[in-house]
């Protein structure tokens, strides 16, 4: 497996033979999974130490949700919803903060108050100043692959060649982030498991994740309790598996242990601790 050392600032990452977990904060009132549980500051200090505390390796704060549908909010609520968040938890954990946003000036703000990776799930496309934002600042960015926004993306996607556009997409921000005078070493690709893709788009998209490999950067895979895993748990007419049934949390590790089995080096995740333990088995074998 190919490895990779991020440094950044006060940290580095060893990306490759041990799985790095992505520990996932909302400070969302809506987001699909935990919406409304972490949206005060004290709520979402306890549970970023508490992500920490279990594994997590990363810890990846968000104030606007991407769930298929949602609407977009103002930036000034989405400085408000994460930057008394970061500037707490920078000060309390000693691992990265990645801030998850597509807004340029959330990132310029976010990286002041303590965060030193950059989430951006529309890799550089709904504002481009995140590219310069990333370029003066130094920090690693997460580059995603979505087809279309989160309010579209769900509208009956369709491919006709699901790797080798997903793979093209990519390598050509990757190529623009090279271009704005962010460092190779800086920059990790997201194939975006459940945006703008359907059930079985995902599956291939684990399935033959070697052929993102061969563009040789980290790759980073956020399957944590995604609608797939929901699907693919319940047996009609059952009503669909919820986000929060143990039943679509085991599904969740099935998924991350076929990710990192096919190469994925950072996984972004809820229930840190489970996945924690789990981890220590994957890396284990794929080690042996």
């Amino acid at each position: 497996m190919t490895s990779f050392t991020l440094n950044f600032g006060r940290f580095s990452l060893e990306l490759g033979s041990r799985a790095c977990i992505m520990g996932i904060l909302n400070t969302t009132p809506d987001s699909f999974s935990d919406g409304g549980r972490f949206n005060t500051l004290d709520a979402a200090l306890a549970h970023g130490r508490d992500l920490v505390a279990a594994g997590a390796g990363i810890l990846d704060i968000g104030g606007e949700s991407t769930r298929p549908f949602s609407q977009p909010v103002p930036e000034q609520e989405e400085l408000d919803r994460t930057i008394p968040v970061i500037e707490a938890l920078a000060a309390r954990v000693e691992v990265p903060i990645s801030i998850d946003t597509v807004k340029a000036r959330v990132a310029r703000e976010a990286l002041k108050a303590g965060a030193s990776i950059i989430n951006d799930v529309s890799a550089f496309e709904m504002d481009p100043a995140m590219a310069g934002v990333a370029a003066e600042s130094g920090a690693p960015v997460i580059l995603m692959h979505m087809k279309g926004t989160p309010e579209t993306m769900q509208t009956n996607p369709r491919y006709d060649d699901l790797m080798g556009e997903i793979t093209d997409y990519l390598l050509a921000r990757a190529a623009l982030a090279l271009k704005m005078g962010i460092s190779k070493d800086r920059i990790i690709l997201d194939p975006g498991i459940g945006f703008g893709k359907t059930l079985d788009h995902n599956l291939v998209l684990i399935h033959k994740l070697s052929q993102l490999l061969d563009l040789g950067y980290p790759v980073l895979m956020g399957p944590s309790r995604k609608s797939f895993i929901q699907t693919l748990l319940t047996d009609p007419p059952e009503k669909k598996v919820s986000p929060g049934d143990v039943r679509t949390e085991t599904g969740t590790l099935a998924a991350v242990g076929a990710c990192l089995m096919n190469g994925a080096h950072i996984v972004r995740v809820h229930d840190v601790a489970t996945v924690s333990a789990f981890t220590r088995v994957i890396d284990a074998i794929r080690n042996a």
